[in-house]
């Protein structure tokens, strides 16, 4: 039998930046980066994308960008800085990413320029989705604003929109050029954004870092009180150890592994069973609770450890519980283990916890046991009011 066979391999390189100010003029990081990475002869464009939720904080923001700017011979701003609405609400209106791609065609962004956004994870997932599309790629430059996007969403691989009702269901594998990470903007968000973002560094801590977990253990009510050089650290912490799973593991999702995702078959279900009220790090941290339960349950954590990691996150301010858990019919919270094994692919994968800092993926979750973790938790939150 005759046959061609193919194969070859693409690097990926790109740089998280760490900085305050970031338009400020004295601060060049970013036009740096930009003349770094020009190429004789071609005419490089930048494009915004801003947060209209972030926007309301930083009124400003949009006069700083064009003075950041007006100077720059090497690159041209696009003066029509494009303005959309942050939040679950931006994955979930199709709309805007005509929007995007419209901009991109009326203003000629090629793949030599650069769309840039600025705002929570929800819209640099939908940006990432457009640009992704548009001409087959154009560079991606992320600006997170929030803790959520800082140490997780905002500095991996994964764009995406939702469509049909489902989380994610539209989207791509394609790294961002490069992520800068302003900590001064963390400064502006209210107590659940500022919270619901941790719950992200919890999760990796208690797959992979147990003395990470410790530190948050040791540093949660100052992080509840809102102390900005233990948010820093954090931050730092949880994007380094987000890298180095990329680097070292799946990428792209080929198989049916996806670890950094403990507590998210639950929580995706939860964001869409409660029409997205919730933030998604509020239904994480009830996804973390529920399989650390579960997974004490199956006699792998000690009551201790559970105990721990639930009064870590009460500490925070967490709550984990909430009355759709309890919605136990055919489009309930049990769907979502089916939902989440539909997105990958493959046989079900489900990261649950040996111990504090040690996941394990079992292929099988048992509802009897979801029912009495989901008891516990609504149990627990009775007794807290």
């Amino acid at each position: 039998m005759d046959h061609l066979q193919q194969s070859f391999a693409v690097r990926f390189t790109y740089n998280v930046f760490f900085t305050e100010h970031l338009f400020a003029p004295a601060n060049s990081l970013l036009t740096d980066f930009l003349q770094s990475r020009r190429t004789e002869g071609t005419t490089q464009k930048i494009l915004f994308v801003l947060d209209s939720g972030f926007l309301a904080h930083h009124p400003e923001l949009p006069t700083q960008i064009k003075a950041y700017f007006a100077s720059v011979q090497t690159v041209s701003l696009i003066l029509d800085l494009l303005i959309l609405p942050g939040g679950e609400a931006a994955k979930n209106d199709p709309t805007l990413v005509d929007q995007i791609v419209d901009a991109v065609d009326r203003y000629g962004i090629d793949r030599h320029s650069y769309i840039a956004a600025v705002g929570g994870g929800s819209v640099l997932d939908l940006v990432g989705y457009a640009a992704a599309i548009s001409h087959r790629g154009i560079r991606h430059i992320r600006i997170p604003t929030t803790v959520l996007s800082q140490n997780d969403s905002g500095i991996g691989v994964k764009n995406g929109v939702n469509y049909r009702g489902k989380k994610n269901f539209l989207g791509t594998f394609a790294p961002p050029v490069a992520v800068f990470n302003d900590l001064t903007f963390l400064t502006s968000l209210d107590d659940r954004d500022w919270r619901a973002g941790i719950s992200e560094a919890i999760k990796v801590a208690l797959i992979k870092d147990r003395a990470f977990f410790d530190w948050i253990e040791a540093n949660a009510t100052a992080l509840a009180h809102r102390d900005m050089a233990a948010m820093h650290y954090l931050v730092h912490r949880c994007a380094e150890m987000h890298l180095q799973h990329i680097a070292g593991g799946d990428p792209f999702e080929m198989g049916s592994s996806r670890p950094l995702d403990f507590g998210h078959w639950s929580a995706h279900k939860l964001e869409q069973l409660t029409g997205f009220e919730i933030r998604h790090g509020e239904a994480v941290a009830i996804g973390i609770a529920l399989d650390s339960l579960y997974s004490h349950d199956l006699g792998w954590l000690t009551e201790t450890e559970v105990n721990r990691i639930l009064t870590t996150l009460h500490t925070l301010g967490f709550s984990l519980y909430h009355p759709m858990l309890d919605a136990d019919n055919s489009a309930g919270i049990l769907k979502g283990l089916a939902e989440f094994r539909e997105h990958l692919g493959g046989r079900l994968t489900i990261m649950l916890l040996e111990t504090i800092g040690k996941g394990v993926e079992v292929n099988e979750m048992d509802a009897d046991r979801i029912r009495r973790a989901i008891n516990t938790l609504r149990e627990q939150e009775l007794i807290n009011l």
